[in-house]
């Protein structure tokens, strides 16, 4: 992925805060300056119900068994590609209606030597704003929250100040990102991330309103068109946009945003090992130990304890249960027509991942591929130690899904991984024998 980040600042003191990532603004030196430099009933309901590579268990490429990934050799040459760019472990698995396919390759802690464990959960980082998205729209086909009207009809006077104003703001600029906001973790300005520096902070949690504040004391980059707000199309990923997001869904339904992600997503898929930690810096068990190598430093820090953030960023899952929420919500299973087709209403963005011809929607992005009728639909994510590659076909029909346990900073290797990492993705969404 690339990192924009779920940044934050020490709350309820002065010093400065350094943020976790999400996505995606460049994950090496953009990343790098982003943690050292943060300041300050839906359709939904109804739709759910219904070591060594390959070490640990002698099969290699995945397991056999009813009801288990199968081995892809094809899969297993992608994973051990992004191994081969630097990464200390990876986990990936492909899904359709014939089954599962999973790959593995590394190791789950560079101490122990054992191998990433199947279905080990990681932090999905921006993949979260699709859940986000998703939801949003949600209340968009209940009548609960429109996608052109400002947010100040929800949020009065909450977006204000420096040239900021929520009169000239939609939830259709946030979803997109075409709402000039101030990403919260790119304002301030500090030193170089350490690994002394992220042990001092890794416990700190920011609420959604501290990240607002931060983004709203600088003047925002533009104001969307006057007479037609929602219909603008200058672009620049901000976090800032699904931290209101969050807020707006938690004003229209009087609950957390978190417990809405839930009620409407994660147990109506049935997704058991999807999570909202809310403020606690734990992933739960399987894991592997997330590694991110500082500027400067020859060797990686273990940073898998880190506070995880909000609707922007926060959530933790697994390869397969990711694949099975794009799967539903391209299959038509979270949304109706309308608001689906709303998600999929794109404009052209440059310099946010290394592939050409890319456009963003309502919480998802997408790009012609080769070998892929209809392009891939996608969002990644990248959090600290973690970064979290995935795709679906523009029918729902089949996803592929990629957690990599590595996060370089300090040279070339996260952009070598990033690319190794989109090749998976293309490679088990292409139909056979294309290339």
């Amino acid at each position: 992925m690339s990192g924009a980040g779920v940044g934050r600042a020490q709350e309820g003191r002065g010093r400065e805060q350094r943020p976790v990532f999400s996505r995606r603004a460049g994950v090496t030196a953009a990343a790098a300056t982003l943690l050292a430099g943060a300041a300050a009933t839906g359709t939904a309901r109804a739709a759910g119900r219904g070591g060594q590579d390959g070490a640990g268990d002698g099969h290699g490429g995945g397991c056999d068994g009813a009801g288990r990934p199968r081995r892809d050799a094809g899969l297993q040459r992608s994973v051990d590609a992004i191994r081969a760019a630097g990464a200390t472990g990876v986990l990936a698995e492909v899904q359709d209606a014939d089954g599962r396919a999973a790959a593995r390759a590394g190791v789950a802690d560079l101490g122990t030597g054992q191998p990433v464990p199947w279905d080990a959960h990681y932090r999905i980082g921006s993949d979260t704003k699709t859940f986000t998205a998703a939801v949003a729209l949600q209340l968009v086909g209940e009548g609960r929250l429109t996608l052109t009207h400002p947010i100040e009809r929800w949020l009065p006077g909450l977006v204000r100040g420096n040239g900021n104003d929520g009169r000239r703001i939609t939830l259709t600029n946030l979803l997109r990102h075409t709402s000039g906001l101030n990403d919260f973790l790119a304002v301030g300005g500090g030193e170089a991330p350490t690994p002394d520096s992220y042990r001092k902070d890794r416990f700190t949690h920011q609420g959604p309103r501290q990240q607002l504040a931060a983004a709203l004391g600088q003047p925002p980059a533009w104001l969307p068109g006057a007479h037609d707000p929602a219909g603008e199309r200058r672009w620049a990923y901000s976090n800032t946009n699904y931290t209101l997001a969050g807020l707006l869904i938690e004003e229209v339904t009087g609950h957390s945003w978190a417990q809405e992600v839930h009620e409407r997503i994660i147990e109506p898929l049935g997704l058991r090992r999807t999570y909202t930690p809310g403020t606690s810096p734990y992933v739960p068990q399987p894991t592997a130990t997330a590694y991110t190598t500082f500027p400067g430093q020859s060797a990686p820090t273990d940073t898998t304890l880190t506070f995880g953030g909000y609707a922007d960023g926060s959530l933790i899952s697994t390869p397969q249960e990711l694949g099975t929420f794009l799967r539903a919500l391209l299959g038509g299973r979270l949304l109706r027509p309308a608001e689906l087709a709303a998600m999929r209403e794109t404009v052209p963005v440059t310099d946010w991942i290394p592939a050409t011809g890319v456009r963003y929607g309502l919480g998802i992005a997408w790009r012609p591929v080769r070998g892929v009728p209809g392009g891939v639909w996608f969002h990644g994510g990248t959090h600290l130690g973690v970064v979290s590659e995935s795709g679906v076909r523009a029918d729902g029909s089949r996803a592929a899904t990629a957690a990599v346990f590595t996060l370089d900073l300090a040279g070339d290797a996260g952009a070598a991984q990033a690319a190794a990492a989109l090749r998976l993705v293309e490679g088990a969404l292409a139909a056979p024998g294309a290339g």
